[in-house]
């Protein structure tokens, strides 16, 4: 008896003065859409605390206004579109971009209206036309804030692939809840949206097509990243790389075994609201490619900052020289 009380005397002292597993609070921005599904699964399948990340998460309705956030000091990761990190560059915050989580995630949907003239052998730009010849005004179309991912990439299909006549359209920048509504109550003609959004319009109203890809709309497109402020970074890289480990281990997990993830992301996008059968249809998606390599969005990413300072988003081209850090990605290949 008096042995067994010895060793758990000694079990308690040890417990006493051994300390906790440290812990590290991020304060993280990110916009709920399906892009971010790898993110929500790390989380919840506890990857993140496993090593000692906490984090503090605060929803935003774009990138463009994530940026503010970020520039305030207010937030240390941003999850969200690629573009609006040039225009971060571009005023001197340093930010770097440790993960990918998605591409290709902005798609083009139409009204029942508008989708009724795209027909097959009938080109974009005729049906926009055609459109606006029937009902006497031109398609009023939403999307994110300029220098977005969506808007960017709206912009770039109707000019660059689509070839429209700017008389045959109307952009009206607004956010995505906004955007869903919007086209559900019949108020816009067309919208840049993505998942589980694309899903839920086409579920409540079949009149409404997805009628471009995100590779039609902007060849390659980059969607979401993971991005670190210069400061957290250089104070916590272990929990970045806690971060991007997690994520790495997500993407296996949505490849693998997708329904195992529909709880995480059900839970992450609001419970009640979207329901588990809409989340399922979403992750079969045309429009869901995820992907956690940050090295494979770079080129394209260069190439859309490229067109952000053609449509005048963006002053002028500024260096990727260090946006871009693969160390902690390459490092959770390797099982760090």
């Amino acid at each position: 008896m008096v042995r067994h009380f010895i060793i758990a005397a000694v079990a308690a002292v040890a417990a006493f003065v051994l300390p906790a597993q440290a812990q590290t609070v991020a304060r993280l921005g990110v916009i709920p859409i399906m892009g971010a599904a790898p993110l929500f699964v790390a989380q919840r399948e506890g990857w993140l605390a496993e090593r000692g990340l906490k984090l503090s998460i605060t929803t935003f309705e774009s990138g463009p206004n994530m940026i503010q956030a970020l520039a305030s000091g207010t937030i240390d990761v941003y999850v969200a579109g690629v573009a609006p990190l040039a225009v971060a560059r571009s005023r001197g915050i340093d930010v770097r971009v440790v993960a990918a989580t998605a591409v290709g995630e902005n798609v083009f949907v139409g009204s029942p209206k508008l989708s009724a003239l795209f027909k097959p052998g009938v080109a974009p730009a005729a049906a926009f036309h055609a459109f606006r010849m029937a009902s006497g005004k031109p398609a009023r179309l939403a999307t994110q804030p300029a220098g977005s991912v969506p808007n960017t990439t709206l912009q770039y299909w109707l000019r660059e692939v689509v070839k429209a006549d700017p008389a045959d359209y109307e952009i009206v920048p607004m956010g995505i809840d906004a955007t869903q509504q919007a086209m559900l109550a019949g108020a816009m003609d067309g919208a840049s949206v993505r998942e589980p959004a694309v899903t839920i319009l086409e579920g409540r109203n079949p009149g409404i097509k997805l009628l471009a890809l995100g590779d039609d709309m902007f060849p390659g497109q980059p969607g979401t990243v993971v991005a670190v402020s210069g400061a957290f970074m250089t104070a916590h890289p272990e929990a970045v790389q806690a971060l991007v480990s997690g994520l790495v281990k997500a993407g296996a997990l949505l490849a693998a075994t997708p329904e195992k993830a529909v709880p995480a992301i059900v839970d992450a996008l609001g419970k009640g609201i979207v329901e588990p059968e809409t989340i399922r249809r979403a992750l079969a998606s045309k429009a869901t490619v995820f992907q956690i390599d940050p090295r494979a969005v770079f080129d394209a990413s260069r190439r859309m900052q490229t067109y952000q300072v053609k449509l005048g988003s963006l002053d002028k081209d500024v260096t990727f020289d260090g946006l871009f850090d693969p160390r902690f990605y390459e490092a959770a290949l390797t099982g760090k």
